[in-house]
């Protein structure tokens, strides 16, 4: 812009210039004083070119600047869209398959017993729900759960099984007496079944979280059995809920 500006002061200058010489034309004009107009009217014609092939350059900038102004409006309002969508719990992408290899192959192995892991302070965690998974449950099964609540369920269950096996992979010696109780407890509720995996019951639940094991609970874990989350595992009086 600065460009094009410094050549419209030229313009004016070269006109002012041929103003005065136009203004001495009342009297006679000397032979080189009219060779000399008319090289400043030659040039003045040279920077009008000039000046009007800046100006559609100029033009042409411009309607590139809008162009490029709208793209980034779309742009903006497509991000400002999914900064108001985005869920409350993301889900976890899944490793690759290999090969060939069917997802429920995959799923198998990703159940394989907890001690194979080399650190022993690994704790399985459920994946959360994602949307696809979600519309595919039966609505008389989901009855008024939303997405958001199912998912805060998968948290609270992930929050259940955290603290309850950072205390199990703990030593003994290094607990209070409510964890050393805590610990018992969790002991004696295994099984041969059990062994390796990952499980809470309904204490376990009300122990660690402030979530409210009731009918509608009972209805989300229905939902999370349907979309392959945990399965139940029944004896010795106890509903033991594993994670797949």
């Amino acid at each position: 812009m600065t460009d094009l500006e410094d050549l419209s002061h030229h313009i004016h200058d070269r006109i002012s210039s041929i103003k005065h010489t136009l203004d001495l034309s009342v009297v006679e004009l000397p032979q080189n004083k009219i060779a000399k107009l008319g090289q400043e009217l030659f040039a003045l014609e040279r920077l009008l070119e000039e000046f009007e092939k800046s100006v559609g350059q100029q033009k042409d900038h411009l309607k590139h600047l809008k162009e490029l102004d709208e793209v980034f409006q779309n742009y903006l309002q497509d991000v400002q869209h999914i900064k108001d969508n985005i869920p409350a719990h993301m889900p976890r992408k899944k490793g690759p398959l290999k090969g060939n290899e069917p997802a429920v192959k995959q799923k198998e192995a990703d159940v394989q017993p907890a001690e194979k892991k080399s650190s022993k302070s690994f704790v399985r965690e459920m994946e959360f729900i994602t949307l696809p998974e979600f519309e595919s449950i039966p609505q008389y099964m989901k009855g008024r759960v939303t997405y958001d609540q199912l998912n805060a369920a998968v948290d609270g269950i992930n929050t259940a099984v955290t603290a309850k096996y950072k205390i199990i992979h703990q030593s003994v010696r290094a607990l209070n007496n409510h964890a050393r109780k805590l610990h018992q407890r969790f002991k004696d509720q295994e099984t041969k079944d059990t062994k390796g995996q990952y499980f809470v019951v309904e204490d376990d639940i009300r122990e660690f979280t402030q979530m409210k094991v009731d009918k509608r609970f009972q209805g989300i874990l229905n939902m999370l059995r349907h979309c392959q989350r945990l399965r139940e595992l029944r004896g010795g009086g106890l509903t033991r809920y594993v994670l797949l």
